[in-house]
């Protein structure tokens, strides 16, 4: 048997109602709530757009961006205030993935296990790292679609695990391409070099391009650098030659992306075009 409703419950059900169509009318989204996306959004440029709490930069046409790290939450609130108008926050639920297990063998000892030496050295570079990717700066080159920085055999994705000399250790947190030592790499998209360093100690050749709003590449295991810090780039520019510098058993280019300090998948931003890209070893 039914039961009858109210005026006050139908008045309530109506106000929620319209305010979940007027936050829906707010904004429009493009991406997946799971973990390793990216998202972009686009809203009125006037408003004021928050992610997880954090108040995000919009372009001049209201383009914004968020992602979600390797290991994000369940939980994502995005909160939307159009001018004039209460802000409406809205809780999504972010997916988990299933991620491989990797494992390799025949690593210098020292890369796996640093001497207690490097440790100062290690430190410092991973400040300048952090920097880099902190970098909140209102280009908007994140906005348009991304490239492979080069093409060749994925021996490396996202997110798996990683077991060196059969230690655990952390996640992998971009996508490998194998590519002879000396291949051309070019700008994944436009921006602006927030780091180029010939030789870190993990990484060893090491560009971070800054896309704007947060999102940043990372290229690493590099054997020359061709731009330097502060120079604009444009998206398909030969930046770099890849190689097997740092912690690296063969060449390879290593290509991360960043939202601030999280993970996400590089590999999300451009899929896997026209099959030149997959898993099995050529012929």
């Amino acid at each position: 048997m039914s039961l009858p409703i109210r005026p006050r419950q139908l008045l309530a059900a109506c106000l929620a109602l319209c305010a979940g169509q007027a936050l829906a009318d707010a904004y429009t989204l493009r991406g997946d709530f799971e973990q390793g996306a990216v998202v972009f959004g686009s809203t009125d440029p006037a408003a004021t757009v928050e992610f997880n709490g954090r108040r995000l930069l919009l372009t001049a046409k209201g383009g914004f961006v968020f992602g979600f790290d390797r290991d994000a939450g369940p939980d994502a609130a995005l909160s939307v205030a159009l001018p004039g108008q209460p802000a409406q926050v809205k809780h999504y639920a972010v997916r988990r993935r299933e991620w491989e297990i990797q494992r390799i063998e025949g690593l210098p000892p020292k890369l796996v296990n640093p001497p207690p030496e490097t440790a100062q050295r290690i430190a410092a570079e991973a400040k300048l790292i952090k920097a880099a990717h902190e970098r909140d700066s209102a280009i908007d080159d994140f906005a348009e679609p991304f490239v492979w920085p080069s093409r060749g055999r994925i021996s490396g994705v996202f997110g798996s695990q990683r077991i060196l000399n059969g230690t655990p250790k952390q996640p992998h947190y971009g996508v490998d391409v194998a590519v002879p030592t000396g291949t051309p790499v070019v700008a994944p998209a436009g921006g602006v070099v927030a780091l180029a360093e010939p030789d870190l100690y993990f990484t060893g050749g090491t560009l971070i391009i800054d896309h704007g709003h947060g999102l940043s590449s990372v290229l690493v295991h590099l054997s020359k650098l061709l731009v330097r810090p502060g120079e604009r780039v444009r998206q398909g520019q030969r930046i770099a030659l890849s190689g097997m510098t740092g912690r690296a058993t063969g060449p390879h280019l290593h290509w991360g992306v960043y939202w601030f300090g999280e993970h996400v998948d590089a590999q999300r931003l451009v899929g896997n075009p026209d099959g030149v890209l997959d898993r099995r070893p050529k012929e």
